[in-house]
């Protein structure tokens, strides 16, 4: 059975407003004990590096010394191709919302492909991501604890999710070992979109719907929150968002908006 670490070695998490440098520490040994290593940090609430993190981190400190730390979710982001954030159930919007082990399966095989580089981001522990920062996921992962007590620590949240891609990896490597010899069809002929690309598309398209006045910014309903979690749902490839904004920039010019 082959080792499923050097495809989860290009997973990363990212740890949003994190309070408690302890608990970067204990997700540090988490994502160790499944094979993890690539760790981001968005705005944490205190200092770091932190002496508690280190010592939570128990045998996980190369992790921790190799931490990015980003000010905002967007450059955590910025060249992930498929982000899952972890969420509670209780939306405004409905999303494509998947438990741990449906997440590992469809992740299975996005990680046998170096081309698409993924990310589970985590919220803060005592409110979790906003809907803003949801609205950067493709997917919402849900994990369905018991609802008599459900508060679940952060590291834990890390162990369960990567735990489960980890054996989902592992059972296909056991029972279907001629998938990755023989693959099916042919490789797709652009990389996908990257999330730096996919909001500066969503921010061109938001000023085009303004220009032919379908947007009203001032009455703005979720027209555009819908029509974020349709592009995201269809993930989209880089010469796909080209065409899109090209589609946008010749609307504009019809409408008389843009020279």
């Amino acid at each position: 059975m082959s080792d499923p670490s050097s495809l989860l070695g290009a997973l990363r998490v990212v740890l949003v407003g994190t309070s408690h440098p302890g608990n970067i520490g204990g997700v540090a040994r988490a994502m160790k004990n499944m094979g993890l290593k690539d760790l981001r940090l968005v705005a944490p609430r205190a200092q770091f590096p932190h002496p508690e993190a280190e010592f939570r981190a128990s045998g996980a400190t190369d992790i921790l010394n190799d931490v990015v730390v980003n000010d905002t979710l967007e450059e955590a982001l910025a060249d992930r191709t498929l982000v899952a954030g972890t969420s509670a159930r209780s939306r405004h919007l409905p999303w494509p919302l998947l438990n741990p082990r449906e997440l590992a399966g469809r992740l299975q095989d996005e990680l046998r492909q170096p081309e698409h580089r993924i990310a589970l981001v985590f919220g803060r522990e005592d409110r979790g991501l906003s809907n803003e920062e949801l609205q950067l996921c493709h997917l919402h992962v849900h994990i369905p604890t018991n609802p008599e007590f459900s508060s679940l620590n952060l590291a834990a949240a890390v162990q369960v999710l990567s735990y489960e891609v980890r054996m989902a990896l592992v059972e296909q490597a056991e029972t279907a070992s001629r998938k990755e010899d023989q693959p099916f069809g042919t490789e797709w002929d652009a990389p996908l979109a990257t999330s730096e690309s996919l909001e500066r598309f969503f921010e061109h398209l938001e000023k085009t719907l303004v220009d032919i006045e379908f947007h009203d910014p001032n009455n703005p309903r979720k027209s555009l929150s819908r029509l974020r979690r349709l592009y995201l749902r269809a993930r989209p490839d880089s010469n796909e968002i080209n065409m899109l904004r090209g589609i946008l920039t010749s609307t504009q010019k019809a409408a008389g908006t843009k020279k």
